[in-house]
């Protein structure tokens, strides 16, 4: 049967913004997912239908194009054009349900912005001759074959080894306790969930939250109790409420510079939680992806160090102190929940990258990955340091801000009535960006926070992003102090 058989006759619209040619394409389309043109029927020739239609020939041509081009149609030569899809093509858009898609982050500030955005450290400090030559020495070890093959789920073993002697060598490990290397904090925490929390289940959070955490628990169905968290971290006391009243799953909390407020547990603070968490009987998972980033202040025992029940689980990570893009972390726990999460991860990618494990093990035993910290923690401390005084000398009357020992995000409260998420486009037209904080919220939302993320940026950097950032936000403030005159009384 031919288009013009069914008395086809699409409505095309010339005053309208859409092409002639993609009006014809949709309509034809949906005459073919419907199946009121079914497989294997064939369409008029070009010539033709341009002349039913009254349109140009390279109209309608360039509407089989789209059409062969999504597989709903195919041409042969010296026979025409044949409906080769239809209805049988999956709806994607109805198998994914959008409800549960996680909030999306803002669109990237493009080249020449100064970004604050993103929380890494700077790919500048990274000593990449001595990285090399770590690499060399593994790339030329006897045993190559064999780290080049397929391994344990819970780590290359020479590394699992060392940091779990380390961690016994700081106190760290209690005697049940066992080790599995992850790709990264967010894997341990998604193996985690994926093996203690089912849908329906609550567990605690800081509020605000790393986004990552946020939409990782929320996607598997958890239900967020919001713990406010602020420059001493999570309250201890609203934490006792939560797991009286909720009795959550389990607790995650950030012990050393959390994000996004870079806040910090205090001693008392970690004994409380942890004692809490005790009475209830409530595991705690401790993220201290952050916390070989202090670059002052006195250094505090783990969360898990405090814990004498073994209820804690440590997640640390090489990520923020040497080169993220390895994504090599471990967590560290009692060994029965370390076992299930080996054999969550054997079932999800069954193991971490070797090489690169290798390598780090390298880097760290050949004494290069304590030059590194060492570089990291003295660029760090003098980035922090241009980032506290330029939010002094540049942010409006006031704005407050966080003054965290250490990590790298400095979170920022505007005065009323700036929001943050409706002023970055205008601050990323200017060429500075940072995140606002409703990516961050959990229960509370606070419409002029935002996140600075200062450890990929120079010193140079820093001053001149937040002297626009500054001059955007006062812009704002004056424009929002102008007295307007009163709309007219309607009578």
């Amino acid at each position: 049967m031919l288009l013009a058989e069914m008395d086809f006759r699409p409505k095309l619209d010339t005053g309208s913004e859409v092409p002639i040619y993609r009006q014809l394409y949709e309509q034809i389309a949906e005459q073919i997912r419907t199946g009121q043109l079914g497989r294997g029927e064939r369409l008029p020739a070009t010539r033709e239908l341009a002349g039913q239609l009254g349109l140009n020939r390279t109209t309608v041509s360039a509407a089989y194009e789209l059409l062969e081009s999504e597989g709903l149609i195919a041409g042969q030569v010296g026979r025409g054009s044949f409906v080769t899809g239809g209805s049988v093509r999956l709806d994607w858009v109805g198998v994914l349900d959008r409800a549960e898609a996680p909030a999306p982050a803002p669109a990237s500030p493009g080249r020449g912005v100064i970004s604050f955005a993103v929380s890494r450290p700077s790919r500048k400090l990274f000593p990449l001759e001595s990285f090399r030559a770590a690499a060399r020495k593994v790339l030329e070890r006897e045993d190559l074959a064999d780290i080049l093959q397929l391994g344990s789920p819970a780590g290359f073993e020479p590394l699992r080894r060392y940091l779990l002697e380390e961690a016994r060598a700081q106190g760290i490990a209690g005697v049940g306790d066992d080790l599995i290397v992850t790709n990264g904090c967010q894997q341990a925490m998604d193996l985690i969930g994926r093996v203690l929390v089912r849908a329906g289940d609550a567990v605690a959070v800081e509020d605000p939250v790393y986004p990552g955490l946020k939409n990782l628990l929320t996607g598997i169905g958890a239900q967020l109790c919001a713990v406010p968290c602020g420059q001493e971290g999570m309250d201890p006391g609203a934490l006792e409420r939560v797991l009286e009243r909720e009795r959550p799953r389990l607790v995650v909390v950030t012990s050393n510079f959390q994000n996004p407020t870079g806040g910090t547990l205090p001693l008392g603070a970690r004994r409380a939680i942890a004692d809490a968490a005790r009475r209830t009987g409530v595991p705690v998972i401790e993220n201290d992806a952050y916390g070989e980033l202090r670059y002052s202040g006195e250094a505090l025992p783990a969360i898990k160090q405090l814990d004498e029940t073994g209820g804690t689980v440590l997640l640390r990570s090489f990520s923020k102190v040497s080169f993220p893009g390895l994504r090599v972390g471990w967590a560290l726990g009692p060994r029965p929940l370390i076992e299930r999460l080996r054999a969550a991860k054997e079932a999800s990618d069954l193991h971490t990258d070797q090489l690169s494990q290798a390598v780090l093990l390298e880097f760290a035993q050949s004494g290069q990955l304590e030059l590194h910290r060492r570089r990291v923690l003295r660029a760090g401390e003098e980035r922090l340091e241009a980032t506290l005084e330029a939010c002094k000398e540049f942010l409006p009357l006031g704005s407050k801000w966080t003054r965290p020992e250490g990590g790298m995000n400095v979170w920022v409260r505007l005065p009323e009535p700036l929001d943050a998420g409706d002023l970055l486009a205008r601050a990323q037209r200017a060429g500075v960006a940072y995140l606002p904080g409703r990516y961050f919220s959990v229960a509370r939302f606070e419409a002029g926070a935002l996140r600075l993320s200062f450890a990929g940026l120079s010193v140079e950097e820093i001053r001149r992003g937040m002297e626009i950032l500054g001059a955007v936000l006062k812009a704002e403030m004056e424009t929002a102090a102008v007295p307007r005159e009163p709309s007219p009384a309607m009578v």
